[in-house]
């Protein structure tokens, strides 16, 4: 008899959506089961709400979502924060600084929004070596462009979300994901494709903000499942009572995970929660 689950996480790009960004029937139809049998669907995904593709936000069953990698958890129209944990703009702007130096454009997102300087907005083409073709219009659609981030970040005086790069230079990618921790202390760096890099404050990963979740709603970790491909939901895999990883994630993902589904384009989450869930 399989265990009772009240509430399941999912990464997005990867993992619910396949390749080309559609929820896929099967995964659909599984969902919709779990909801009517009382279980929460939640959307846990390094995008900030307002980002997360159509089809996702329009889903009837949405109530929750960890959104900006568990820097915000909130209700189904993001207008109840229930968790925040965000970088300090003073040790943002350090960051940004930083990047300066590497063969990056970067953006953040304050306010749950991208931001961007228009000119590494411009720019954006000469990063998708190792990219998708959803890449550019994401960097085009989902940021604001500003003349400088740092000095419209200043101005604006708050605190920030989460500050992401994109680079060609996988050497690059991999010294950042090694040792950002060490030079910005209180930070996570984390990456959901091979051409970015996100860094939030430590507290905000989807690890954190699932249990902060389960917390507000009164269920046990111990109920709960998790589905990831990316470096990002690995602490939330090994927060859930069962972490699930898809069969196009990375070995690393593989690895902290309980089980090992089908990919993204083969309904990889449908064949796992039918068993929690059947017809």
């Amino acid at each position: 008899m399989p265990q009772t689950i009240r509430l399941i996480a999912l990464d997005l790009d990867g993992t619910l959506l396949d390749s080309e960004k559609r929820i896929p029937p099967e995964n659909y139809a599984a969902l919709e089961r779990t909801h009517r049998a009382g279980a929460y669907i939640v959307p846990a995904t390094g995008r900030y709400f307002a980002a997360m593709p159509a089809v996702v936000r329009a889903l009837p069953f949405l109530r929750y979502a960890i959104t900006i990698n568990g820097a915000r958890v909130s209700n189904a129209d993001d207008s109840e924060v229930l968790y925040t944990a965000d970088l300090p703009l003073s040790q943002a702007l350090a960051l940004m600084r930083w990047l300066d130096t590497l063969p990056v454009i970067y953006d953040c997102y304050m306010d749950s929004t991208g931001w961007m300087t228009e000119e590494m907005q411009r720019r954006a083409p000469e990063f998708t070596l190792h990219a998708d073709k959803f890449f550019l219009p994401m960097v085009r659609n989902l940021r604001t462009p500003v003349p400088e981030l740092k000095a419209f970040l200043a101005e604006k005086g708050r605190d920030i979300q989460k500050v992401q790069f994109f680079t060609n230079d996988l050497d690059v990618h991999a010294e950042v994901l090694r040792t950002c921790a060490q030079r910005f202390p209180g930070t996570v760096a984390s990456a959901s494709c091979p051409n970015n890099v996100e860094i939030n404050h430590a507290d905000a990963t989807k690890g954190k903000a699932l249990l902060g979740l389960c917390g507000a709603l009164g269920i046990d970790p111990a109920e709960t499942m998790a589905f990831g491909d990316g470096l990002n939901d690995i602490s939330m895999l090994r927060a859930a009572g069962v972490g699930v990883a898809m069969g196009n994630a990375s070995d690393s993902v593989k690895a902290a995970a309980d089980e090992l589904t089908l990919d993204c384009d083969h309904a990889g989450v449908a064949a796992v929660v039918s068993r929690f869930f059947p017809e």
